[in-house]
């Protein structure tokens, strides 16, 4: 055992989550290396925490790789002692997302998923800021050393929340490189891991660079689009984004579509490509399960089985730092540093970095084609306003953030947009109905 990672505490926040929980426990039997570590878990819902607790010990148990698994619902004592924090929350998901979806097509806003950009978003990221700032305000007490990592969406405006609002660094974690790195995979007939691919760009709307094989250092790029084009069915909005600016896009049609004021004529208008559904059926299908796991009445392979594309990407980048033994994660969601030159410094971007025992260090990539780089930008600026709207409560701004956005066609239908959301969601969006100014970092 590591007397590295014997001393290493990892808090997760959010940890009885139906989707990221079950990603934790499949990365806390993938790395034998982060052996004798403990995991804090922590989360409002009690009972839930408590029976993934009982999981997260019985997984540790027959993955043979023993952590020490602790859980609490107070915030500061699972944090204690943390040198690593991954964050991943979410409030009334589905229920909500459909409101952000909703409403902004009632008002004529032809857009195809409401949840990391466009007028859904706006919402989506009003919510979890002010939650987000919460949790860091308390890392900032407690454990002001420990890495964070973000892992809930809309994920680059609460990096960007986190950068402007506090003393954290945050670093956010995406698989969406990772998903489309499986699909190219297959197609050319490799594992993924003989891939090497450099993408950049802004959090679901990341551009591929660059595709080699690690072994022989060839490019691949060419040969993928010629198998691409061979499927036509295949992200065809992506393709279109290909052959007319000249990069493939990442990572998935429905995603970068949030950006693009024509995506609904290759996705349609039907919202999200999974169902969302508020009626809490599948949380309480996923909670009957984890309960009769925790139980030890059905197997856990699923868990013991190794990681997938889809789990957290924290462990990875934690394992490389306890250990030292390096890793390239192909995407990383940081602050720009020059990173990609012709985005501005200090706004939250998407780029390669490689991690080792000496900490996280994001990939300079240069410029992206200037068409690209206006679409990120414009992003960006959308961006800020919003975090700013979040942050206090001034609808004038989050009406600016809809009306500038690619596909809100009227200023008339941003305002009613942004009324009528603020009075279904009121009740988690309490900042813009608050009588006392915000202080000067913005938290009443």
């Amino acid at each position: 055992m590591s007397g590295l990672a014997a001393a290493t505490r990892i808090a997760v926040i959010g940890a009885a989550s139906r989707t990221f929980g079950p990603k934790v426990l499949r990365d806390l039997a993938s790395f034998p290396g982060l052996a004798g570590s403990e995991l804090s878990l922590v989360d409002v819902d009690a009972e839930r925490l408590e029976a993934y607790a009982r999981l997260a010990a019985r997984v540790s148990r027959e993955a043979g790789i023993r952590y020490r698994v602790s859980h609490t619902t107070d915030l500061r004592e699972g944090l204690e002692g943390a040198r690593f924090v991954v964050i991943s929350f979410a409030v009334k998901r589905n229920e909500l997302w459909k409101l952000d979806f909703e409403i902004p097509k009632k008002h004529g806003v032809k857009h195809v998923t409401g949840e990391c950009g466009g007028p859904g978003a706006a919402f989506h990221t009003c919510r979890n800021v002010p939650i987000i700032l919460d949790i860091a305000r308390a890392v900032e007490d407690v454990c002001p050393e420990a890495l964070v990592m973000v892992a809930t969406n809309p994920e680059a405006r609460l990096c960007l929340a986190l950068e402007r609002y506090t003393n954290i660094r945050p670093v956010g974690l995406c698989h969406g490189i990772e998903i489309l790195l499986q699909h190219f995979a297959r197609m050319l007939g490799k594992s993924p891991g003989e891939l090497e691919v450099t993408a950049a760009g802004v959090n679901h709307f990341t551009w591929m660079l660059d595709l080699r094989l690690k072994a022989t250092g060839e490019s691949v790029y060419g040969l993928l689009r010629e198998r691409i084009k061979e499927r036509p069915d295949y992200m065809p909005l992506s393709q279109k984004m290909d052959e007319l600016f000249g990069l493939f896009p990442s990572p998935g049609d429905r995603h970068i579509g949030e950006y693009l004021p024509f995506a609904w004529e290759y996705c349609g208008l039907d919202g999200p490509h999974f169902p969302l559904d508020p009626s809490g059926k599948s949380e309480r299908e996923a909670q009957e399960k984890l309960l009769r796991q925790a139980n030890g009445d059905l197997p856990i392979g699923e868990y013991t089985s190794g990681r997938t594309w889809a789990d957290t990407l924290a462990f990875p980048i934690i394992n490389a730092i306890v250990t030292g033994r390096p890793v390239r994660m192909p995407a990383l969601n940081v602050r720009n540093e020059g990173y990609i030159s012709n985005l501005p410094d200090g706004a939250i971007v998407e780029v390669p970095a490689r991690v080792d025992g000496n900490g996280i260090f994001p990939e300079t990539v240069g410029p992206l084609p200037k068409a690209i780089a206006a679409m990120c930008r414009r992003e960006i600026d959308i961006q800020e306003l919003v975090v700013e709207a979040a942050v206090t409560g001034d609808r004038r701004l989050l009406t600016q953030a809809l009306a500038i956005g690619p596909t809100v066609w009227s200023v008339k239908a941003a305002e009613k947009i942004v009324d009528e959301m603020l009075q279904l969601q009121k009740e988690f969006l309490p900042q813009f109905f608050r009588t006392v100014s915000p202080d000067a970092r913005g938290i009443a």
